[in-house]
């Protein structure tokens, strides 16, 4: 969890950074897409800085009153983060509407443009890092932030190229334009940042594939039980939680179907990290419609 810590803090600088790029590019220019641009670099920094705070509370340890732990924390993070951007897009679409009434020309649009290019490379740049370390350390703040800023450096590639024409042609309405798209943009990178947290705050079972591959290892090493029933997954941030009903014969001994649950659960475990398993045992008449048939012992 340090780890993840260290990358949203490592967020928090990169964002601060690219910011004083962007501001700087439109303080130059005095360009309404580039204020844009650059006002979404403070919802970086923001929820950069949320991502640490998040972070910090999923990093500790189950209590009486929170014995499946605070994982969670993080989804609020990303819920945060979309509210955010749905303040900034306000901003900007207010702004855009101003400059469309009061045209202004765009000054030393060379100069603000490679300072903007400068920002975005960082950024995308710090954007891959977090895709790559949100999907390895299985933290749905890191990724949230990572997604946040992809959708940020594809916004900075449109006002880059926006810019660009509003310079050669001198058409100095397609500029409040420009903003406006930025905003419609990063309206729908929000929503869809809520959308992913909200799965999340309401137990969402996991991906298709992910239980595909829970129910072959149940398969795999369910040797001495009859079948597996009433299978339930959910995500809590970078825990996995797995449980399900495993029938076995009613005579069997108990420390026999224990080691039958043992093994189980350590093949869940080896195959995802941080997973919670919970087997509940019954007797054979207890059998329902299956999630798994056990394959006869070799």
């Amino acid at each position: 969890m340090i780890t993840t810590v260290r990358y949203a803090l490592g967020s928090v600088l990169i964002g601060s950074a690219v910011f004083a790029l962007k501001y700087l590019a439109y303080w130059l220019t005095g360009s309404a897409a580039l204020y844009s641009d650059a006002l979404e670099s403070i919802v970086n920094i923001v929820a950069a800085g949320a991502a640490v705070a998040a972070l910090r509370v999923s990093a500790m340890p189950p209590d009486a009153n929170h014995p499946y732990g605070h994982t969670k924390a993080e989804y609020f993070s990303a819920v945060a983060e979309g509210v955010l951007i749905v303040g900034a897009a306000a901003a900007i679409l207010y702004d855009a509407f101003h400059a469309l009434l009061h045209l202004r020309a765009i000054i030393a649009p060379a100069s603000g443009l490679a300072i903007n290019a400068l920002a975005t490379l960082l950024n995308a740049v710090w954007a891959a890092v977090l895709l790559r370390q949100g999907r390895r350390l299985r933290s749905p703040a890191l990724a949230a932030d990572g997604k946040h800023l992809a959708t940020d450096v594809v916004t900075s590639l449109g006002v880059f190229v926006g810019v660009i024409l509003v310079a050669l042609t001198g058409w100095l309405w397609l500029d409040p334009l420009i903003a406006a798209a930025v905003a419609v943009n990063i309206l729908w990178s929000g929503w869809t940042l809520v959308r992913a947290s909200m799965g999340g705050l309401m137990d969402e079972a996991v991906p298709e594939e992910e239980l595909d591959r829970i129910r072959t290892i149940i398969f795999e090493n369910s040797h001495g039980a009859y079948q597996s029933h009433d299978l339930r997954t959910r995500h809590a941030g970078r825990r996995t939680f797995i449980d399900f009903h495993l029938v076995v014969a009613g005579d069997m001994p108990v420390e026999r179907a224990h080691d039958i649950c043992d093994r189980l659960e350590t093949a869940l475990e080896n195959e995802f990290a941080d997973c919670v398993v919970t087997i509940h045992v019954e007797p054979e008449h207890k059998a329902e419609v299956a999630d798994v048939y056990v394959p006869p012992a070799p």
